[in-house]
């Protein structure tokens, strides 16, 4: 499904995005011609659609940065052969580094797709994590739990739960910054 561990990553980012409605890997196959008329393929690594229709479908290259350099002239003519055919079809071409990747959110993102795939212990924890950050309008995770529960054997109960409300969104937490216990917290009505 991915040809390298930063494509792999790229698509985590990508399945924890909520504003993603779906992706392709490798979806199309672009035929081109280079400067002595030979046809070339190229085949981009990522197709990308969003919920919102401002936000264009998207045909993504996932490129190392020190890749691009060393092979830019090779690489030059296929992008543009890609963003010609992204054009034609009303999408945007877009190459993505390590730099975009490898950051916070992706460390975020591995933390937490766990928690929401598995889903919340139980309905209830879920309002109660709800009214409590919505009563205290803002918090952290300690500060969240500790408000709830004063023992830490429910307080660790509750944590999975936690965690499945800030990957789904439920409890707004900046997900560009490193994931604590003292991170910021907010409710969705605070």
């Amino acid at each position: 499904m991915f040809e390298s561990t930063l494509e792999r990553d790229f698509l985590t980012l990508l399945e924890f995005d909520p504003a993603v409605e779906g992706f392709e890997v490798q979806p199309v196959t672009i035929q081109w011609f280079d400067e002595s008329d030979k046809q070339r393929t190229y085949t981009p690594d990522v197709l990308a659609h969003f919920y919102n229709p401002s936000r264009r479908t998207t045909l993504y290259e996932i490129k190392y940065r020190s890749e691009l350099a060393e092979r830019w002239p090779e690489l030059k003519p296929k992008f543009r052969a890609a963003q010609r055919y992204a054009r034609s079809q009303g999408w945007r071409f877009k190459i993505i580094t390590e730099k975009e990747v490898r950051a916070d959110r992706l460390k975020n993102a591995k933390f937490l797709l766990p928690f929401v795939k598995k889903g919340p212990a139980s309905e209830a924890d879920m309002d109660l994590l709800d009214d409590a950050i919505n009563a205290l309008k803002q918090s952290t995770p300690k500060g969240l739990l500790e408000h709830i529960y004063r023992d830490e054997w429910n307080r660790a109960r509750l944590l999975p739960t936690l965690w499945y409300l800030i990957g789904t969104r439920q409890i707004e937490m900046d997900l560009d910054r490193p994931i604590n216990m003292d991170s910021e917290l907010r409710g969705l009505n605070s």
